[in-house]
């Protein structure tokens, strides 16, 4: 029944704080990419208050400022740091991921949040699909780059890490092919909400391919996708349809920021995920992604296919 508490013991109205309600994350160091606005923020601020030493790795450092501060400010113990980073560029996630190996830092949650939805057909400074690049594409370098970071914490530590893809029930409604191989940065056939779906698509897929070879590794790492729920955030602004909707149906059906978060940090933090990898969660509970979700060739060829669109654009990577 909508509404109800899962096997969790937890549902879609639960709340960020409620999900991580005396867990005790000292001691644990977590990356959130997109927390300057909506359910990134609210990520960051839960994270900070369970003790985690949260590094904000965001595109416009003054709102991170002010996250930062507000943060601080409810919770002066919070350990919140600010270091710049945009998602959508190649040469920014290599800055950013030297300027994090540079502090030294362990590495213990990754947490894929940075996100736009439904953008008028652009591409990015690597002529890459403007939601690809964002949304897939630097998440996938990204975590490629901090892996051997957070193999090194979870050996050192003994503690589980832990890497989160904020994907999209929307996964479901992608091109037919799925991904568009051939014409991923064409603008021939480009549907704004059909590209949103291709490119949390590749999230659950990045995650579940992930899981796979971390499981091959030995590592002490898990990787899963999630379902966030709709939430009346600042990334409808490029839709005016669903702003519209949000405006008008929002307290049936949306979520609040508190609410939209619940599902990141259960993933991230609660004991009954450990050891869970390769799974799709919404309302802090497992669920079913997609067939083509699921489907194992069509990951390992995304990941081989973003593999090679990076060398493409950064050769010596």
């Amino acid at each position: 029944m909508f509404g109800l508490k899962g096997p969790s013991g937890f549902s879609r109205f639960s709340t960020a704080e409620e999900v991580t309600h005396g867990i005790d994350g000292s001691g644990l160091t977590a990356i959130v990419t997109g927390a300057s606005s909506g359910i990134g923020t609210e990520t960051a601020r839960v994270l900070a208050l369970r003790g985690v030493h949260v590094v904000m790795a965001i595109r416009n450092m003054s709102a991170g400022r002010e996250v930062k501060e507000a943060i601080l400010k409810q919770n002066p113990a919070a350990k919140i740091d600010a270091m710049e980073l945009d998602v959508s560029s190649i040469a920014s996630v290599n800055k950013f991921a030297l300027d994090y190996k540079a502090t030294g830092l362990p590495l213990n949650l990754l947490i894929n949040n940075a996100g736009i939805l439904a953008t008028p057909y652009t591409l990015s400074e690597d002529n890459i699909e403007l939601q690809f690049a964002t949304n897939h594409v630097g998440h996938f370098h990204l975590t490629n780059l901090l892996l051997e970071t957070m193999k090194r914490t979870a050996h050192k530590s003994s503690k589980e890490g832990r890497i989160v893809n904020v994907s999209s029930r929307r996964h479901r409604f992608c091109y037919p092919e799925g991904i568009r191989f051939d014409q991923i940065n064409s603008q021939s056939g480009y549907n704004a909400l059909s590209a949103y779906g291709q490119s949390k698509l590749a999230n659950v897929l990045h995650a579940n391919e992930l899981a796979r070879r971390l499981k091959d590794d030995g590592a002490d790492i898990t990787a899963n996708s999630v379902h966030p729920g709709a939430i009346p955030t600042n990334i409808f602004r490029h839709h005016i349809f669903f702003s519209g909707l949000a405006n008008i149906f929002g307290k049936f059906v949306l979520k609040n920021v508190q609410q939209g978060a619940a599902t990141t940090c259960y993933v991230a933090l609660h004991p009954q995920v450990k050891g869970i990898s390769g799974k799709y969660f919404s309302n802090c509970n497992l669920d079913a992604a997609s067939s083509q979700a699921n489907d194992a060739q069509l990951a390992k060829k995304l990941w081989t296919f973003t593999e090679n669109l990076i060398k493409e654009n950064h050769p010596e990577d």
